[in-house]
């Protein structure tokens, strides 16, 4: 994604580990949680407790950066134990503080407890308010150390953790991914809408629970299936239990995972990350053809759908960016100036690619022009003649409220300017938007939350 935003929510990624045998959890959690670098680059943390020693044996780690700047040999090593969860963490800005890390862990009256949360819940303060109001003190600024409460208080009254985060994700509106780790248990719940996703994979007798299928094969498991919306699992020495807290009269995956936040190689709810990106580029082609000599896309989430778009059009496809793998993801940089500088840095045309050639350029968004004006401009000083913009997804026209990072209103170009008043902004020779009615064909059918795009909130 090329879109310079400012916003206000967060997406992150969560991995889990139970095994009933001496294993070096934290290593695991380490590899799962590199996989999804992707999904987080300013915070990570991981907390594991060891089943064969005393009961209550936690250790935990977390702190700024990324996954291998905040772990070293010496520090997982001292992360000892059998079970285990960890978090990457994209803030907000202002929100990235040591403070606000995960996974949030807590010693209350019945014991410890370890949250990772990946979303956003939207009736948060509500919580929040009650809480400080019991007593509560907070560390951070999170709604995910409001939910670490909120379970925690209702165990007192629980006859169990899996209980008390059932009675508490009843009351949670908006779309998450819990991981709760207590001294014997991993428990995994995710949303009734399926808004986040979350998976369960099984390597030799160990059980793993992460936010995409990628981070599974990272660590040698295989993919056993998703957890379904509204569904609870406990995994424990007696093996996997599964309990059904809530069902939605109807499901809302979020389209964002499968334009953008993704892995290519993930599978998400039954649907490939790359043919539904693919399949989206093919669907471009047929809505806005276009006389060209070369199809390129931006690196990295608009390649799939650049490929689609060559193979429908019959147009040879290029790389056309030399792209610095050592330069952050633009997407989640919190300061505007710290956005632009990276793009400049990350994306360099080759010039031999669009030298005298109608260009056909596909990414997954626009959100502000800021950067996709900048790298047609390059295009241009390169010697593109033409610069033709397809984006596989439809224009931003609302803010998302359940963690995708899509600002406010006054943020969004779309929002105040016509297709035709972007693509002079940006300086394309075209541009064209995915179709709203070819979202679902992207993703086989499945049943998508597309609020940015089309103001149906499903919460």
């Amino acid at each position: 994604m090329t879109n310079d935003t400012t916003g206000l929510h967060e997406e992150c990624g969560v991995f889990g580990v139970w095994s009933p045998e001496k294993l070096k959890a934290a290593e695991m959690i380490y590899c799962g949680l590199i996989a999804l670098q992707h999904r987080g680059q300013e915070s990570a943390g991981i907390v594991t407790c060891d089943t064969m020693g005393p009961i209550g044996n936690i250790s935990a780690h977390k702190g700024m950066g990324l996954v291998s700047e905040v772990f070293r040999s010496t520090t997982l090593e001292k992360l000892r134990g059998n079970i285990g969860i960890g978090h990457v963490r994209y803030s907000t800005t202002g929100g990235s503080i040591e403070e606000n890390a995960q996974p949030i862990f807590l010693n209350y009256s019945k014991g410890t407890l370890a949250l990772a949360h990946n979303g956003n819940i939207t009736n948060a303060e509500t919580f929040r308010r009650e809480l400080q109001d019991e007593g509560a003190i907070f560390g951070g600024t999170t709604d995910s150390e409001v939910i670490a409460y909120k379970i925690a208080r209702e165990r007192m009254r629980a006859a169990s953790i899996e209980e008390a985060a059932a009675r508490v994700a009843r009351e949670l509106k908006g779309g998450y991914c819990l991981l709760l780790l207590s001294p014997q248990k991993l428990t995994g719940v995710r949303d009734p809408l399926g808004l986040k996703p979350l998976c369960i994979g099984r390597r030799g007798s160990a059980y793993i629970l992460a936010s995409e299928s990628t981070a599974l094969a990272a660590v040698g498991a295989d993919f056993v299936r998703d957890v379904e919306p509204g569904e609870i699992v406990t995994i424990t020495k007696e093996g996997i239990k599964s309990n059904n807290f809530a069902q939605a009269s109807k499901k809302a995956h979020c389209v964002f995972e499968y334009i953008y936040f993704a892995r290519l190689d993930s599978v998400i709810d039954g649907v490939s990350v790359y043919d539904a990106r693919v399949r989206g580029g093919r669907a471009l082609a047929e809505r806005y053809p276009v006389e060209a000599d070369v199809v390129t896309g931006v690196p990295d989430s608009g390649l799939a759908a650049a490929a689609g778009y060559s193979e429908a059009a019959g147009l040879p496809f290029r790389l056309a960016f030399a792209k610095n793998n050592y330069v952050g993801r633009t997407f989640i940089k919190p300061d505007q100036s710290e956005r632009i500088s990276a793009v400049h840095m990350k994306l360099r045309v080759i010039e031999e690619v669009v030298r005298g050639k109608r260009v056909v350029l596909v990414d997954d968004s626009i959100v502000r022009g800021t950067t996709m004006a900048g790298l047609i401009d390059e295009m241009r000083k390169a010697g593109a003649k033409e610069v033709h913009v397809r984006i596989s997804s439809p224009p931003f026209l609302y803010p998302c409220y359940y963690g995708t990072d899509v600002p406010n209103n006054s943020q969004l170009l779309a929002s105040e300017h016509s297709t035709e008043e972007i693509r002079q902004r940006i300086g394309a020779d075209s541009l064209g938007y995915m179709k709203l009615e070819d979202l679902e064909k992207m993703t086989g059918g499945l049943s998508l939350c597309k609020a940015c795009f089309d103001n149906n909130y499903p919460v």
